[in-house]
């Protein structure tokens, strides 16, 4: 496939000066580029502009591809207002499997759900990055929810749809994603934050301010609240992604809300001090019959 061919391909889906700069283009960096592209586009591409980088990625270009530099590609990918166009574009075309082949195993994957049917964790993935993208979220929120959930794509079959242990099998996944894309920090730290304690956070309950108090601690809601709201937004875009909950408010963050405010002023230098008197605060923040048979 010549590069005058794909430069046709862009051009049908963009305009003729989509890629004025494409001489300048790895062949193996326009596939990401074009999916990129047909993200901040409104529909999905024709079977033209798929066929086009099909061959491509057959012609193997992007085996030699420096993810390092494929980076401001996805991050434009992802920080389009759909990006679950990207990954499905990618997907298609059979990119997905060699620029993020982690990702690409979650396809077809099950996970229970709330509700009657297991959901497909690959469906789950794009609904929750568009999720995220209405909400206006940062790019670490969008890499996390992209990220996350890697660690379930082997889980054995006889667990499924449970995964147990996936964040162990997780974690030197998430991280190898980081090292080849040269991601930043942030990026890397709520990934790995998302994927210890998104779960968690699902579960929380007002039955239990002493374990509230101690994953508030946990979660930095006290020493890195900006990493806090941001994990409340990766919580938030996955329980969004769920049938019947889009655009729904999320319980669980307005609870920890409730908990992080019933905190505030608590200054005790003991740390098991200081411990116990957030728990106590959280547990008359919460009306706790827990706390009170407890303490009675």
């Amino acid at each position: 496939m010549s590069r005058r061919t794909l430069r046709r391909g862009f051009a049908m889906a963009f305009g003729p000066d989509s890629l004025f700069d494409y001489g300048q283009t790895d062949p193996g960096l326009s596939v990401l580029r074009m999916a990129a592209l047909l993200a901040e586009a409104d529909g999905d591409p024709d079977e033209e502009t798929l066929d086009v980088l099909f061959e491509q990625v057959e012609a193997g270009h992007l085996v030699d591809a420096d993810p390092a530099q494929m980076w401001p590609e996805l991050v434009r990918g992802l920080m389009s207002p759909a990006p679950s166009r990207l990954i499905k574009t990618l997907r298609d075309c059979g990119a997905l499997v060699e620029i993020l082949p982690e990702v690409a195993a979650l396809f077809g994957v099950p996970q229970i759900s709330d509700g009657e049917e297991e959901v497909d964790l690959g469906e789950h993935l794009m609904r929750s990055l568009d999720a995220a993208a209405k909400g206006g979220t940062p790019l670490a929120v969008r890499f996390a929810l992209l990220a996350m959930n890697v660690g379930k794509s082997d889980s054995p079959r006889e667990h499924l749809p449970v995964h147990y242990r996936h964040v162990e099998r997780g974690r030197p996944r998430i991280e190898d994603i980081c090292a080849r894309f040269r991601t930043p920090a942030e990026c890397k730290a709520l990934a790995l934050l998302a994927l210890a304690e998104c779960e968690r956070v699902h579960r929380v309950s007002k039955m239990r301010a002493g374990p509230v108090a101690l994953m508030l601690e946990r979660l930095g809601a006290f020493d890195a609240p900006e990493r806090f709201q941001e994990l409340m937004m990766v919580c938030a875009s996955d329980f969004c992604a769920h049938a019947g909950r889009e655009g729904k408010p999320y319980p669980k963050a307005a609870l920890l809300e409730i908990a992080l405010k019933a905190c505030a002023e608590i200054a005790e230098n003991d740390l098991e001090a200081r411990q116990s008197a957030r728990a106590e605060a959280i547990a008359r923040a919460f009306r706790s019959e827990r706390w009170a048979s407890e303490v009675g």
